[in-house]
């Protein structure tokens, strides 16, 4: 099916990116965002967010006019945004999501944009054709061309503005910068998990280098059991939210993680990375480290568990030795 292929012949006035549901892709959606704002300067741009953690992620965004909730803040979401008209709509799915398209035939557009294949193509004025490996990155920025923009120069991700805890602010004062590697334990993603016992061995065979934990809130008692025994492990505040996180990652002298959102906090702060995927060669195209000096594992089957500690050590010293 053919759809229009000219972009938007005027500047728009007020732009609405529908938010991805997780904080890797939320982030993933900030050079978007970014370049948006850089490129409109007077213009209104309108997040419409899913859940909760991605809603207070762009609420607290200097580049977003305003963030609504679709699915909590119903009379706010009705009388305050879907009542009114814009003029674009911008859905970043490139697979068909029932939520993602029935709120794009609710939000009133005059011009709407999706990705081919998203399902409900009748629904938009512009639909873009973007590989499957594109980076994800890319693909959110791929809007600028239906708004006429082929040469743009894409802004760095970042996280937005949050509070800082006095606890996390202590911590960071006395954290020396790049002089610590830092290991997350935690992952959102299914077979992105490893054990205990693996962290520990890597931790032991890397004596002359010392470590932060990071976790989400529900692995706390995993990151404690880390790093009690081990000598060359700085005990570490829990986090609040990733501003926090991301604070600390950027004095890391590089992180160790999972395919998980601190793929893409250490983008940020262009912190150097070891990153280990699961096998599901998708997910390592479109969701790539964009460090500058990056390594990446590729476990021979769907769990991380399955990588080795010997090749997990092999890439942080390969790491090592470019920063020496």
């Amino acid at each position: 099916m053919q759809k229009h292929t000219a972009p938007i012949a005027s500047t728009p006035k007020s732009i609405v990116v529908l938010a991805r549901e997780c904080y890797g892709d939320a982030i993933m959606q900030t050079p978007l965002i970014a370049t948006l704002r850089q490129t409109y300067p007077a213009s209104a741009i309108y997040v419409v967010a899913f859940t909760r953690i991605i809603c207070d992620f762009f609420s607290s965004d200097s580049n977003v006019t305003a963030t609504y909730h679709a699915k909590r803040d119903l009379h706010r979401y009705f009388f305050k945004f879907l009542l009114k008209k814009y003029d674009v709509l911008f859905n970043p799915k490139d697979h068909p999501s029932t939520t993602f398209n029935l709120n794009a035939r609710l939000i009133r557009a005059r011009f709407k944009v999706g990705l081919r294949n998203n399902g409900n193509e009748e629904l938009y004025d512009y639909l873009l054709d973007i590989p499957k490996s594109t980076h994800e990155s890319i693909r959110n920025l791929s809007l600028m061309q239906a708004l006429g923009h082929h040469e743009i120069t894409p802004c760095r991700p970042y996280i937005p503005t949050m509070p800082v805890s006095d606890e996390i602010n202590t911590f960071l004062a006395e954290l020396p910068d790049r002089q610590y590697l830092g290991i997350n334990i935690s992952t959102g993603t299914p077979g992105g998990h490893r054990t205990i016992e693996q962290w520990s061995d890597l931790i032991k065979s890397l004596p002359g280098e010392r470590f932060v934990i990071f976790s989400a809130p529900g692995d706390l008692n995993e990151k404690r059991l880390i790093e009690q025994p081990h000598k060359n492990v700085v005990p570490s505040p829990a986090t609040k939210n990733l501003y926090e996180v991301s604070a600390v990652v950027r004095k890391l002298r590089f992180l160790v993680t999972p395919d998980t959102s601190l793929v893409h906090v250490a983008a940020c702060s262009d912190t150097p990375l070891v990153a280990m995927y699961r096998h599901n060669p998708g997910d390592s195209q479109a969701y790539a480290p964009l460090s500058t000096l990056q390594e990446v594992i590729v476990s021979p089957t769907p769990e991380v568990v399955d990588i080795d500690t010997a090749s997990v050590r092999t890439a942080v010293q390969r790491l090592l030795e470019k920063l020496t």
